[in-house]
């Protein structure tokens, strides 16, 4: 099923523009959401590796640990039919709590030769309220099937000093909906938005966050969900310790490692478009920061590996690195629809399976 995509199938995506193609994939993982009986019948096929047992983190059941990154399903309009394709998890947004049309077109560059995309996509999304009228009349009368994230980020036109609010106001609307949050303070489009990853903000934004997801668990009797960050590849150890240091003071259940990187190696010395890249160059690099990680905490703080996966060695890598769970997203640009199954039956294998 992969070779055909990768001669077939894959070539006569890529001849549209690369938002297009996308926008193209989703109606269609759209469609087949309303399609009930075919997704239980595929998830049947692809969800759960034989003879597995599924992986308990973060008092969630994932049935593998292959998930969906954010930015593929940026409005939560499909992740109903990720588990026929095989994903264990969905991450959906990133949402702001303001709609936002995001970066002018094209924003999206696809460089087939070194398996990559630079995107400056900068949040396009429907917001915060409209996500959640979404969600929740797809959870009616559906049993889930899998655990659905939901990342958040800053409003583009919400001054830095106010993100701690914005951010607030879309946890409030979503919480209801999600088994875990993630943190997007580290996506290279939106202005300034990494700056929130220092020490400087950094801190008082968890802490607001920390301190609502208490009182929302205290005042409703629900339980405390579950919040990851998610952190850039183009930190520095030192910037990376001062992450850890405040996620671990404030209790929260992971990282996130990585999100694009800004730095151009290689041949994309060459290549003059902004945006984060991601895909294979970045591969290196993110299962770098999962190991510090790991060795840092002493494997106490969990985390969702995420950068480069192109195979299921790429993958295996980062679970040995310390990753608990892993993501994917360009690499299922690049191989197709049953690449989350193909890597979530080697990693249930074993390393044997992933080399």
């Amino acid at each position: 099923m992969g070779k055909f995509y990768e001669s077939v199938v894959r070539p006569i995506m890529f001849r549209q523009d690369a938002e297009s193609a996308h926008e193209q994939g989703v109606s269609f993982l759209k469609t087949l959401g309303h399609i009930p009986w075919l997704c239980r019948l595929l998830e049947f096929r692809n969800l759960r590796p034989p003879h597995s047992k599924p992986i308990r983190l973060f008092g969630l059941d994932f049935p593998n640990r292959v998930g969906l990154a954010a930015g593929m399903d940026k409005n939560a309009a499909f992740w109903p039919a990720a588990a026929a394709l095989g994903f264990g998890h969905v991450e959906v947004g990133t949402v702001t709590y303001h709609r936002q049309p995001g970066n002018p077109r094209p924003r999206v560059f696809r460089y087939p030769e070194e398996e990559a995309v630079i995107n400056r996509l900068g949040f396009n999304n429907e917001g915060a309220e409209f996500v959640a009228r979404r969600l929740g009349k797809q959870n009616r009368g559906r049993t889930r099937r899998i655990p659905l994230g939901i990342n958040i980020g800053k409003s583009k036109k919400v001054p830095i000093e106010e993100a701690a609010e914005d951010y607030l106001k879309s946890f409030h609307l979503l919480a209801d909906y999600a088994d875990y949050f993630t943190i997007n303070v580290s996506s290279p489009n939106t202005p300034g938005l990494r700056k929130l990853q220092g020490s400087d903000h950094l801190p008082a934004l968890l802490k607001h966050l920390a301190d609502a997801n208490e009182k929302r668990s205290k005042d409703s009797g629900k339980t405390r969900l579950p919040i990851l960050v998610k952190i850039a590849p183009d930190l520095s150890f030192r910037e990376i310790d001062s992450i850890l240091e405040t996620v671990i003071e404030l209790g929260y259940d992971g990282i996130v490692a990585t999100n694009t990187t800004l730095a151009r190696p290689g041949k994309f010395a060459e290549v003059d478009e902004a945006g984060g890249l991601s895909g294979k160059p970045v591969d290196q690099r993110s299962t770098d920061i999962i190991r510090y990680i790991n060795r840092s905490t002493n494997g106490d703080l969990p985390i969702i590996g995420v950068g480069g996966i192109m195979d299921t060695k790429s993958a295996g890598e980062k679970i040995s690195a310390g990753a608990s769970l892993v993501q994917i997203y360009t690499g299922f640009v690049y191989r197709g629809p049953f690449f989350p199954r193909e890597v979530a039956w080697a990693l249930s294998h074993g390393h044997r399976e992933w080399i």
